[in-house]
């Protein structure tokens, strides 16, 4: 694939979140809708074409963690508001490689991670589970060794202790089944077909009415 090629022509070991989403997409993943922009002029194209309110990310492959280096605003309901986001943002991304991620804000109070991790032994292994600042804390999540079957990707959501979130709850819609088990079937594929994609991490997936969309992704890649 040839985003992958580049970068790792290019010497990095990840993709940027812009590129990390790109490869998703081209499997069928479903991604927020965003622009990748570098002018004042860009930006307000950006945001005429996708709407108020907005989320204004730094994007640089060389950038992991955007939140802690204060790269992220979000809740952006107008052009003088976007403007002010996006000079502070540019300023410290690095003007040669990094640009600005103009992105719709996805409205949605439930938070899932999707990833994929190389096992040494077992190759690449899906996995799933609750989302959002507190992944690392809570650790609900499930593993399958990739290729998965449309019954290995069920199983994995009702494998998590918090699986009632799928369920309807609060006026809040059902989660569509099918369509995270095609997104777990998918992130499974690109591992197996990229022996350099090292990991995946879509985090948050947010469901936004009951529909499971990638917010937020990194690829990492490792040389072979």
């Amino acid at each position: 694939m040839e985003i992958i090629t580049d970068a790792l022509q290019a010497g990095q070991k990840s993709l940027s979140e812009y590129d990390s989403k790109q490869v998703l997409a081209a499997y069928d993943i479903p991604v927020a809708r965003e622009r990748l922009v570098r002018t004042g002029e860009d930006l307000l194209e950006a945001a005429q074409e996708i709407g108020y309110p907005l989320v204004l990310k730094g994007c640089d492959s060389q950038i992991a963690h955007k939140t802690e280096k204060g790269l992220i605003r979000v809740d952006i309901r107008n052009e003088q508001e976007a403007q002010t986001a996006f000079e502070h943002i540019r300023k410290e991304v690095n003007p040669e490689t990094g640009a600005v991620l103009v992105q719709e804000m996805v409205k949605g109070t439930r938070e899932l991670v999707v990833g994929l991790t190389r096992d040494p032994q077992f190759g690449p292994c899906v996995m799933f589970g609750l989302g959002g600042i507190f992944t690392e804390i809570l650790r609900d999540v499930s593993f399958r060794v990739a290729p998965l079957e449309m019954r290995d990707a069920l199983e994995m959501m009702g494998e998590i202790k918090g699986h009632k979130i799928l369920d309807a709850v609060r006026g809040m819609p059902a989660a569509d089944r099918d369509a995270l088990a095609h997104m777990l079937i998918n992130v499974g594929k690109i591992g197996l077909e990229h022996e350099v994609v090292k990991e995946i991490d879509i985090n948050p997936v947010i469901l936004h009415q009951g529909r499971p969309l990638a917010v937020d992704a990194l690829i990492v890649l490792e040389a072979g």
